[in-house]
């Protein structure tokens, strides 16, 4: 273990964030850099020799958190990246994006602060790439097989860097400009600057994967043709029919998808725009969702110069600590200050919206919305509450609902839907056609990047049985096995 006393000897410390005043004036990182932080060790020094790590059950990859908590703790910082890739492809991602379930499951966070294991895991890999600890692994040997991936979001790279590694000849489709999806156009760069996606991707090459950009797949190259060509194909197309909001109103010009207004504030900073063609400047925003894609959209339009922003959830505010029905080692409800929220903004709870008006040009102008109570399992409007905000742009950040079919790629390949609107699988990620898998968010629907990696690794496991039988890939994870903290 690490230091045996640590946890009770050294408070939970979190890493720093760049003065608000500051980081709204640019769009980088909001970290002051973590690869510098002397606080990391002793962080990971809390670490305690709990005898059963739950953290473990709580990160749907299985990191082997004590272990390289341990590692990092003596600064064995080679050690620890050694223990943290091998189970975690892209920890540069995880480590910035995902809610950190782990911490939730964490032994020490029954009656303390967890150990900061999302800090922990950052440096380990920021450390790593900066001291050339980051390596291309180009197999030894190629199978002679071919496998197409469709879509290079986090569960698509996992699977083509596993099945490259594994000495298949991998061609990665992504109908976007640049690889990444939603890492490289849905999160915002004060999130995590794209140089982290560049990077990996170049090691990717080298390795020995092939990327295609700019190719639908369903429109550019049908699923018949994939089939042909290649003797496995994996989708990882994420699950991209975004919920709308059919209200009187919404087809007022300024209402947009998040997923319409975050990528283009993403392609001003890859150098395609010089303003976005949806720019909040000037005007009062409402984004519509209160979850980590709003928070997204509230950090974009205040470095925009939005006049205001007010964010819109229909669910009540949580409460600041662990409500008793969601108890350790569950990943519980609570109320949660993003880096987003600390540099302005309003939030509003209990509200649902009735219908938009605009003006005479038919772009939106306000809002109007109504407080809710939930009765019998539904929202129900309260009485004498109607009122109406200004609202020159709203995004919708409200979630996603299955697979989006109008491409024709589910038709054309003969996969079947299961009845969330997801790609059916079964126990290996394969689906009702043969050669075919799918993973990540196609398969199960919204969910976490963590579970996107964990599942393009294990489906990257099933294909290689597949093609090959005895793979000496990490064995597969059941597509429905869901950790204690969801």
């Amino acid at each position: 273990m690490a230091d045996p006393k640590g946890f009770l000897t050294t408070p939970k410390q979190l890493a720093e964030r760049r003065p608000v005043d500051v980081r709204l004036r640019d769009w980088n990182e909001v970290y002051v850099e973590r690869s510098l932080l002397p606080i990391i060790s002793k962080q990971a020094g809390r670490c305690m020799d709990c005898g059963i790590p739950f953290c473990h059950n709580g990160c749907p990859l299985g990191n082997l958190i004590p272990e390289w908590n341990d590692l990092a703790y003596r600064d064995d910082w080679a050690g620890a990246i050694e223990r943290l890739h091998a189970t975690n492809n892209f920890p540069e991602f995880t480590g910035r994006l995902c809610p950190a379930p782990c911490e939730s499951a964490c032994v020490l966070g029954i009656n303390q602060d967890p150990v900061t294991i999302k800090n922990v895991e950052v440096t380990i890999i920021d450390k790593a790439w900066d001291n050339g600890g980051v390596r291309p692994q180009v197999p030894e040997r190629l199978s002679g097989k071919t496998v197409a991936v469709v879509g290079s979001g986090p569960a698509g790279l996992a699977a083509a860097q596993q099945l490259t590694r594994a000495g298949h000849t991998v061609v990665v489709y992504e109908r976007a400009d640049r690889i990444g999806g939603l890492l490289r156009y849905g999160i915002p760069e004060f999130k995590m600057e794209k140089r982290h996606i560049n990077r990996r991707i170049e090691q990717m090459r080298a390795e020995g994967t092939r990327f295609r950009t700019g190719v639908h797949v369903g429109e550019d190259i049908t699923g018949q043709q994939l089939r042909e060509r290649f003797d496995a194909v994996v989708v990882a197309a994420g699950a991209t029919t975004a919920r709308d909001l059919p209200v009187p109103g919404r087809e007022l010009g300024g209402i947009h998808q998040a997923m319409e207004y975050l990528p283009l504030a993403n392609k001003v900073q890859e150098g395609d725009y010089v303003d976005s063609p949806i720019s909040a400047k000037g005007k009062h925003v409402i984004v519509i969702g209160g979850g980590d894609t709003g928070a997204d959209c509230l950090g974009t339009a205040l470095r925009q110069g939005a006049a205001s922003v007010t964010q819109l959830e229909i669910m009540p505010r949580p409460g600041d600590d662990r409500p008793a029905h969601q108890p350790w080692p569950t990943m519980p409800m609570v109320y949660k200050v993003t880096s987003a929220h600390e540099e302005g903004g309003d939030r509003v709870y209990s509200v649902s919206t009735t219908h938009f008006t605009g003006d005479e040009d038919g772009n939106v102008q306000e809002l109007h919305l109504v407080d809710v109570e939930s009765k019998d399992g539904r929202f129900e409007p309260v009485p004498g509450t109607e009122r109406s905000i200004p609202a020159q742009l709203v995004t919708l950040a409200m979630g996603f609902t299955g697979t989006d079919v109008r491409n024709g790629l589910v038709e054309q390949l003969g996969v079947e839907l299961d009845a969330r609107g997801n790609i059916a699988r079964d126990g290996k990620f394969a689906t009702n056609v043969d050669g075919v898998y799918v993973c990540g968010d196609a398969g199960r629907g919204q969910s976490l990047i963590v579970w996107a990696i964990a599942e393009g690794r294990s489906a990257a496991a099933a294909v290689d049985a597949y093609l090959g039988g005895k793979t000496p890939l990490p064995a597969p994870i059941h597509p429905t096995d869901r950790p204690l903290a969801v």
